[in-house]
């Protein structure tokens, strides 16, 4: 010795990482080996041997299916479980792989990456202003029930051409595996959080990615008053949407079918939509399904929720859109006629509304002669005449302070415009009148200069395009 410190060589180095890498594989090894064994301590031996039924259904029902396990698992005070979370579940959600293959994977295979783990829940969406669902994204439950032992997993996929989850069951039999699955189904089906509820289907809907897969919308709150039709047209409207849900037990026990088509047309701002919310306001407790977009190519899967959930109502809003629209698969109808197979399929005793809007009548009258009784309404929706005019100017003013304003002169120029015109009609003549009483305070007081000044401009040659999206086709 020579009482120098020795310094580690190279190769010593070397040395070392080799053993810290199979350490670290053997600790992998043991812990993917961790679920493997615990799946065989909890199901037996045999386990991958197992009857196993495995289902995958649109990721949307998701928090569906989560509803319909957490009651089934509560369903019975001897009912026991561990939930026990996967680790590298990444692979398994681009793979086919199922518990069986877990339990007799190869640890230096791909899911030998599958290890236990803590369970992770995901908030999803399943209501307005924001509610969520916790959801397990990567466990698997094992379930004591009774004398039987029973392993599920609720998965997210994307193995297949559309994002999903799957629901798989695995146990001693046959019988026992196929009844738990019928009830967690009928359980997600009566406790769905989609009763109930407005959902758009969006673009997003069936797409890849997305984390909000649809949207849950308010249920609109407008009153009779604020609806400006005709009162024949409106009754007759209400008597199809609203008569029709309130007498249903007795329509169907008089043999009376209640599925029912209500198209609403006319020009553009002569409140279709409107009258659509209106009518969704006084239909508490029905479920709502609301298309549009490219949403609007997988309109058998919106009709299908609205089946399921029924009493429902089926919104299709521009229908006209998609009079020539095909799908992306040859030979495929236009998505009209698909739409309206739907309606036809429906059996007489299905509490669906269809409630279709469109600018354009025109395009959908042929395809509507070549399938009669899909649609039992079409109501034309009117532009405006003198005395909704004067209603829609009193809604419109709220708290305005009409200061000798002349409405009959107003009305008289107004001929021809749709209610949004008349809307920014008054907006415009308040902020005239809020420009001339700048230092004021509280409500505006307009006055007939400003209301006879806001019109010449909404009617001037210089706004002409303003006058044509706003629905204003009246000459100066």
């Amino acid at each position: 010795m020579t009482g120098r410190e020795e310094r580690p060589e190279l190769a010593d180095a070397g040395r070392l990482a080799r053993k810290l890498l199979g350490r670290a594989v053997r600790m992998a090894r043991t812990e993917d080996q961790a679920l493997r064994r615990l799946l065989l301590d909890h199901l037996g031996p045999d386990a991958a041997n197992l009857p196993m039924v495995s289902g995958s259904y649109p990721l949307y029902e998701h928090v569906n299916l989560q509803v319909g396990v957490d009651a089934w698992l509560a369903a019975d005070p001897g009912r026991t479980h561990e939930v026990v979370g996967i680790t590298g579940v990444a692979y398994l959600q681009h793979t086919d792989a199922t518990i069986s293959d877990i339990i007799q994977a190869d640890p230096d295979g791909g899911l030998g990456s599958a290890g236990v783990g803590a369970p992770v829940r995901t908030a999803l969406p399943c209501g307005p202003d924001g509610e969520t669902h916790a959801c397990v994204s990567n466990g698997i439950y094992l379930v004591s029930d009774g004398g039987d032992r029973l392993a599920i997993m609720l998965l997210p996929s994307t193995s297949g051409p559309q994002t999903e989850v799957k629901l798989q069951i695995v146990a001693a039999e046959q019988g026992k595996v196929d009844q738990v699955r019928r009830e967690i189904l009928r359980l997600a089906q009566e406790r769905s959080l989609f009763r109930g509820q407005i959902i758009s289907f969006g673009p997003e809907m069936f797409g890849h990615g997305s984390s909000t897969p649809l949207n849950f919308l308010t249920r609109p709150d407008v009153s009779r008053d604020q609806v400006v039709l005709p009162d024949v047209l409106l009754d007759e409207i209400e008597r199809q949407v609203i008569g029709v849900a309130r007498h249903s037990a007795r329509l169907l026990a008089s043999g009376q079918h209640l599925k029912r088509g209500i198209l609403l047309h006319g020009a553009p701002g002569t409140g279709k939509t409107h009258t659509v919310s209106y009518l969704l306001g006084q239909l508490p407790g029905v479920t709502v399904i609301v298309i549009s977009g490219r949403a609007l190519a997988r309109i058998t899967e919106a009709c299908s929720v609205a089946r399921t959930l029924q009493p429902a109502a089926v919104v299709v809003e521009d229908v006209d859109l998609i009079a020539e629209e095909r799908t992306a698969r040859p030979g495929q109808h236009p998505l009209l006629f698909q739409l309206l197979n739907e309606m036809e399929g429906l059996n007489s005793a299905a509490d669906v509304t269809f409630l279709l809007t469109t600018n354009r009548a025109d395009l959908l009258e042929p395809a509507l002669a070549a399938r009669p009784g899909r649609v039992d309404l079409a109501a034309e929706l009117p532009l405006p005449d003198a005395d909704a005019r004067r209603q829609l100017l009193r809604l419109y003013a709220d708290r305005l302070l009409l200061d000798g304003v002349d409405l009959d002169a107003v009305i008289a120029r107004t001929e021809g415009v749709t209610a949004p015109f008349l809307k920014e009609l008054l907006r415009k003549a308040a902020l005239l009148a809020a420009e001339a009483d700048a230092a004021g305070e509280g409500a505006l007081r307009v006055t007939d200069s400003d209301l006879a000044t806001a019109l010449d401009e909404l009617l001037a040659g210089r706004s002409q395009l303003t006058r044509l999206l706003l629905g204003g086709e009246a000459p100066g």
